[in-house]
C-alpha cells in the first residue's frame, strides 16, 4: 500500500541546500524578514527565543529541532533584550562563515545551526499545507544528527556531494513530519494520517489515483457510514474527500508533465481520466492553464 507521506516528499524533489552556523553572546536581537522558503534551525548549545510572526514565542535549548515551512518574519534574541537588528536574507549574499549577534569576542551564549533548502517540484505549498507555520521538535535525536550530517555536507566537497544532499533532506522531512504532532497539528495529511479510520482511505487514494473512487467506496475503506466519513475528512483534512483526490491527481499530472516523456492521453490516463478532453478541462480550471501550455513552460 502507498505511503502518502512518501509520495508527497518524493514529488518535492528536495534540492539545494544551504546551512551556516550561527551564534549569539551578550545582548542581541536580530529580526529577519520574510523568506518564503522552508528553513530549519538546530540548538547546538545555550538557548535562545524564537518569536515567529503571528506565533507565540517559544524558548529554545540545546537539542531543540524547528522548521519553518514557509519561513514568515521572525526574530531571535539572547537571555538579554536588545534592540532588534534587522536582515532581509533574500538581499544578503550567503555568509561564508558563522554568523554572530551581539558580542563579538570571547564564548557564544548560544550556538545553531540554521539553513534552508529548494524544491524542484511546482508544489512548493505541498509542505506548508501539511504543517503548522512552526514545527518545534524537542527530544529527538534523530533529526539533530541528520542536520549535523547535512552541515558536514555543505561545508566539504566530497564527490557525490548533491546526491548525498538530496537524500539527506528527504530524511529530513520525512523525521520531522513524523516527529510533528499529527492530533494537534491544522487540518491537513499529517492529521488525517494518525486518524486510524481516514488513514486507510488516504493510503488508497494515493496507491490508486486513476482508479474510479467514490465517497461510498472510501467510506466502506475507513469503516464509516458515507456521511460520518465525509464530514470527518473534511473537518480532519480540511477539505473534501473529492477534492482531496483531484488534488493529489493534478500535483501527480503536473509532475509526469514536467518530467516524464508521457503525452497528455497518457498522463490523463494515469491520473484517472477517460479521455483527454476531460482531463484538459479539469486541469485548466484547477491549474490556471491549459496541459499542452503548462508542458511547454515547465
Amino acid at each position: 500500500m502507498s505511503d502518502p507521506l512518501s509520495d508527497v516528499v518524493r514529488l518535492l524533489r528536495p534540492r539545494a541546500v544551504f546551512s551556516k552556523g550561527i551564534s549569539g553572546a551578550g545582548r542581541w536581537a536580530v529580526r529577519y524578514s520574510e523568506f518564503g522558503k522552508p528553513s530549519f534551525c538546530v540548538v547546538l548549545e545555550g538557548d535562545c527565543t524564537l518569536a515567529v510572526d503571528d506565533e507565540d514565542a517559544i524558548a529554545l535549548e540545546a537539542g531543540d529541532f524547528v522548521l519553518l515551512p514557509a519561513t514568515p518574519g521572525f526574530t531571535l534574541s539572547g537571555e538579554h533584550s536588545a534592540l532588534p537588528v534587522t536582515i532581509d536574507p533574500k538581499a544578503m549574499p550567503a555568509p561564508t562563515g558563522e554568523v554572530r549577534h551581539g558580542r563579538q569576542d570571547g564564548a557564544a551564549d548560544v550556538r545553531l545551526l540554521g539553513g534552508w533548502f529548494e524544491f524542484d517540484a511546482q508544489d512548493p505549498t505541498l509542505l506548508a499545507s501539511l504543517l503548522p507555520a512552526l514545527v518545534h521538535v524537542r527530544g529527538v535525536p534523530r533529526l539533530s544528527l541528520l542536520v549535523e550530517l547535512l552541515r558536514e555536507e555543505c561545508c566539504g566537497d566530497r564527490p557525490g556531494r548533491d546526491v548525498v544532499l538530496a537524500h539527506l533532506i528527504d530524511l529530513l522531512l520525512v523525521e520531522t513530519l513524523r516527529a510533528a504532532p499529527g492530533v494537534d497539528a491544522p487540518p491537513g495529511l499529517l492529521r488525517g494520517l494518525v486518524d486510524a479510520r481516514l488513514a486507510p482511505a488516504l493510503r488508497g487514494m494515493h496507491a490508486r489515483p486513476a482508479h474510479a473512487w467514490t465517497v461510498a467506496q472510501l467510506a466502506g475503506i475507513a469503516a464509516l457510514s458515507r456521511s460520518v466519513f465525509f464530514d470527518r475528512f473534511t473537518r480532519t483534512l480540511g477539505i473534501a474527500p473529492m477534492e482531496y483526490l483531484l488534488a493529489w491527481r493534478m500535483a501527480l499530472a503536473k509532475d509526469l508533465l514536467r518530467h516524464a516523456e508521457t503525452s497528455i492521453a497518457d498522463t490523463a490516463e494515469r491520473v484517472g481520466y477517460g479521455s483527454t478532453s476531460t482531463f484538459s478541462t479539469a486541469f485548466s480550471r484547477h491549474v490556471g492553464m491549459s496541459p499542452s501550455r503548462y508542458a511547454r513552460q515547465a
